[in-house]
């Protein structure tokens, strides 16, 4: 059965590779507005470990609505959640069995409710997996100590391979890196190298 995958190239996303590619054949799917080349992040993440990748374009006012959403918001949950979710029906659209996601127990954003889920699976007539739905942060870094290399730091400094870094360049286009700044807290960017052992 194929899957596809919605991917970074960071420690959440590979592990959820990890625990479907038992079941399913994965493809690795990274969305991209057409802004920057950070998809290629996650393409270099995903040829280290082995899987296909494919990138899927998305809709460029879905990003310029989304940004402006944020903006507007002075965070950036809404906007990330519009773009997973576009994100999400791209995937879905593909010639695939199933898609699936890294979003984990304790994610704030994005996060797929039930009724989505099932809306996604009945107009696609695909599955939905979401395999780390039941693991909190702590379960997913002990997980993935044991199984991958992977670096860390802030979110400005680590590798972006997903739309996030598409986003951050349309906000800094439209107000500058303050404006960047005030929407985008503080906080630890993954990027996978490699399985442990293989670096």
């Amino acid at each position: 059965m194929d899957l596809a995958l919605l991917y970074s190239g960071g420690k959440d996303s590979t592990l959820a590779a990890l625990f479907l590619d038992s079941f399913y054949d994965v493809t690795l799917v990274t969305g991209r507005f057409g802004v920057t080349d950070d998809w290629k992040h996650a393409e270099a993440a995903a040829e280290r470990l082995g899987y296909p990748f494919a990138a899927v374009d998305l809709d460029r006012a879905v990003a310029e609505d989304a940004t402006a959403q944020m903006i507007a918001d002075g965070y950036p949950r809404n906007g990330i959640q519009q773009v997973h979710e576009h994100a999400l029906e791209r995937a879905a659209a593909l010639d695939v069995d199933a898609v699936a996601d890294g979003t984990r127990r304790d994610d704030r954003v994005p996060t797929v409710s039930r009724a989505q889920a099932q809306s996604l699976e009945d107009r696609h007539g695909i599955d939905y997996l979401a395999p780390l739905v039941g693991l909190g942060r702590h379960a997913v870094d002990r997980l993935v100590d044991e199984t991958l290399a992977v670096e860390t730091g802030p979110s400005e400094e680590i590798p972006k391979g997903d739309y996030e870094a598409e986003l951050r360049a349309l906000i800094e286009a439209e107000g500058g890196l303050s404006a960047v700044e005030s929407v985008f807290p503080d906080h630890t960017q993954s990027y996978v190298r490699g399985l442990r052992g293989d670096e």
